[in-house]
């Protein structure tokens, strides 16, 4: 019953958040260009209460609590009077339509900001010094340390990026004040002050991220489930060449089908040699050892600046690669499974996830990074050139341009009233399909490495 609760708070949050600005945007443009707007409500009809009035507009709380609006005066009728959305210029009508899609890519810029400053999982290694600074000396380190854990707190450091992004502490602190690592082939303990200080010792040095790949899962009746490989396993080398971001483990693999190699693994802390022979024609969907594997994640931060970049970035990600979903589809590299539309039920489903894995784990990383996806995905169905939505809205505008001469708003009110009615049959479908399909879920706590 919680779940439920909580599912449903959260989603009409999340929602009315993202309607909220992009209905802002709208209402903010449509006033510089001297467009009434009558009403501004949270939430759709039937009202529940009127907040205020301010400068000739109704703020409003309505009933039903999915998204607001910003009615404009004569937006949907053959009002040609001053201060009308109809008796505007083609700029200041096309502005004001941009302005909701412009606000939500704007909000998922900042969104995505802000999931990476709170947190968010990185592939990490453990760190190979290849050059030791004078504060890593000063702590006894040498160059060929793999530096493990200083208290407990295993240290990891990014596979890229490391001069943005911040590798969070995870794990207990024991307070020995003991910095273990491992060197030529042996465990080694050192002293230091503080973890600040094995911190400051590693990023001023030279270092290769090793230990970066680990086992999730083994195959029955696989060559590694022969040998004893183990979920949890990290790999270290293979046949004594370390595992890189540039040597990755399926590589190395793959260049040895059909001889016995030697992995060099670490497991609970201790490190083993096992031996075992990759199959040359392995079973469909399983590798030549039989092994599933993933990155070790762990929780880093990131500075303003970089952030807002990050955010610019995956804003601007997101929406190419929703702008070519056609062309994957048909060139097959994404099913049409993957591709599925969801409905206000599953979405809902994937908020209420978000949000259960924020309050588990601690970090606001998952609620944030799908509002931002949300949020960026409501701006570019909005754009889509379907009647009722801000980009049929702009089509109109664009075929006036073309011809010189407008199409009879009445005409056009008409066809986007046509259009809603269509779109809210599609959205019915789209529901019943959710409700009769399994929902849409996010393992967040194996992202985050928690």
């Amino acid at each position: 019953m919680f779940d439920l609760i909580l599912t449903i708070f959260s989603f009409i949050v999340v929602l009315g958040v993202l309607v909220f600005f992009h209905e802002l945007g709208h209402y903010l443009v449509a006033r510089r260009n001297g467009i009434v707007v009558e009403e501004f409500g949270l939430g759709f009809p039937p009202r529940a209460v009127k907040l205020f009035r301010y400068d000739g507009t109704d703020f409003t709380l309505n009933w039903l609590p999915f998204g607001g609006f910003a009615r404009m005066k004569g937006e949907d009728a053959g009002d040609m009077t001053p201060g009308s959305f109809n008796a505007a210029s083609r700029g200041a009508r096309a502005a004001t339509l941009l302005a909701g899609p412009a606000m939500n890519f704007l909000l998922a810029v900042v969104l995505f900001a802000a999931s990476v400053m709170s947190g968010a999982p990185v592939p990490t290694g453990a760190p190979r010094l290849d050059a030791v600074s004078p504060a890593a000396a000063a702590l006894g380190l040498q160059p060929g340390d793999i530096v493990l854990d200083y208290d407990g707190v295993a240290i990891r450091v990014p596979l890229f990026d490391e001069g943005a992004l911040h590798v969070m502490s995870q794990g207990p602190t024991e307070n020995t004040k003991q910095l273990q690592v491992w060197r030529n082939g042996a465990p080694v303990r050192l002293s230091a002050n503080s973890l600040n200080e094995v911190w400051n010792a590693v990023r001023s040095s030279q270092y290769t991220p090793v230990l970066m790949t680990q086992i999730t899962g083994v195959a029955a009746d696989s060559p590694a489930q022969r040998v004893g490989l183990q979920p949890g396993d990290l790999v270290y080398a293979v046949d004594g060449v370390e595992v890189t971001f540039e040597k990755p483990l399926n590589q190395l693999v793959s260049e040895r089908l059909g001889q016995e190699i030697v992995l060099t693994i670490v497991r609970n802390g201790e490190w083993m040699n096992i031996a075992v022979t990759p199959r040359v024609e392995p079973p469909p969907g399983q590798g030549a050892l039989g092994v599933q594997i993933s990155t070790v994640n762990r929780m880093a931060n990131m500075e303003l600046l970089p952030a807002l970049w990050d955010g610019v970035v995956n804003t601007a990600s997101y929406a190419m690669l929703v702008l070519q979903l056609p062309v994957l589809l048909i060139e097959g590299r994404i099913s049409p499974e993957d591709a599925q539309v969801s409905g206000p039920v599953g979405i809902a489903q994937m908020v209420g996830g978000a949000m259960s894995a924020t309050i588990d784990t601690g970090f606001w990383f998952p609620i944030l990074r799908l509002s931002a996806v949300l949020s960026a995905a409501l701006a570019i169905t909005n754009l889509l050139p379907l009647p009722a939505l801000d980009g049929g809205r702009l089509l109109f505008i664009l075929v006036e341009a073309i011809r010189g001469k407008r199409i009879s708003p009445e005409r056009e009110g008409l066809i986007h009233m046509i259009g809603f009615a269509l779109l809210l049959g599609l959205m019915l479908l789209i529901t019943v399909r959710d409700l009769s399909s399994t929902p849409q879920t996010i393992d967040w706590a194996r992202l985050m490495g928690q």
